[in-house]
């Protein structure tokens, strides 16, 4: 069960529920996030369309992304709404939720590890890594990026750092960055359509010779050929980009080429 440091919610805030009890004007929700506690779900904010019967909407057992729109914390009462989530807030919280099941899952494997408790690795690692890096799940994504360096910034326990580094390396695949241009490659020679490959072939063999990088090049109509270079930062990715370009210039010019090169942004 995902965990959160409050024991209820705010307004505003998007939650999953999973419908406990449905009802001829309403249905129940557990709070999968906050300890199960109980939250209703009023008959008008189901949808924002005519629903002659709730059970058409809302089933028991279903999970639920909803929108908090009152709390009242003297009574414990808790009032969501399903008609108020946008399509894309429902897929941003699922994402969200999932990340933060497989953060969890992550943490309870390190604790077991160290002969501690799930609620020790949130109370000295996990909660560490929300306030400093937005989400517990980035936080690992740094350790595998960054390794020790990303805990020892937060003052985590030294007993939890390699344990930690040791359960990220098998869980985690480090961030990576892409960036993309477009390269064309003009000849008038007869054997022309050799001479770019061989210029291709030499860009993409010069950048996979970097550790760390991995490069993609397909034509989107000759002349013109995209080139996508991935690696773990942007300083790397631009630096193996001009290094490669400045070598493939060399060839393309001794091979009688033209060669142009623009840079795109990616989306």
């Amino acid at each position: 069960m995902v965990r959160r440091r409050r024991p209820i919610p705010s307004v505003g805030e998007l939650v999953i529920g999973t419908v406990d009890k449905v009802f001829e004007y309403g249905a129940y929700l557990r709070l999968d996030e906050y300890s199960n506690v109980n939250a209703y779900l009023p008959w008008s904010e189901v949808s924002s369309k005519y629903v002659k019967d709730i059970h058409e909407i809302v089933k028991e057992n279903q999970k639920v992304v909803v929108k908090v729109i009152r709390v009242d914390s003297r009574k414990n009462q808790i009032d969501v709404s399903l008609k108020r989530v946008t399509d894309s807030e429902q897929r941003n919280k699922l994402i969200e939720f999932k990340r933060a099941q497989r953060a969890e899952k992550m943490l309870e494997a390190i604790s077991q590890k160290l002969g501690r408790s799930l609620d020790d690795a949130y109370r000295e690692v996990g909660w560490a890594l929300e306030d400093y890096y937005g989400d517990i799940m980035l936080g690992f994504e740094e350790v595998a990026s960054r390794g020790e360096e990303a805990l020892r910034e937060l003052n985590v326990p030294d007993e939890w750092i390699p344990v930690i580094v040791d359960e990220v390396k098998k869980r985690v695949k480090p961030k990576s960055v892409r960036i993309r241009g477009i390269v064309t490659l003009a000849s008038s020679a007869p054997d022309g359509v050799e001479r770019v490959r061989e210029v291709l072939n030499a860009f993409a063999s010069l950048i996979k010779s970097k550790e760390g990088l991995s490069v993609r090049i397909y034509t989107i109509g000759a002349p013109r050929y995209a080139v996508e270079l991935s690696a773990e930062d942007y300083k790397i990715a631009e630096k193996a980009l001009a290094d490669a370009l400045n070598n493939v210039r060399r060839a393309a010019s001794r091979l009688g080429i033209e060669l142009l090169f623009e840079r795109e942004k990616v989306k």
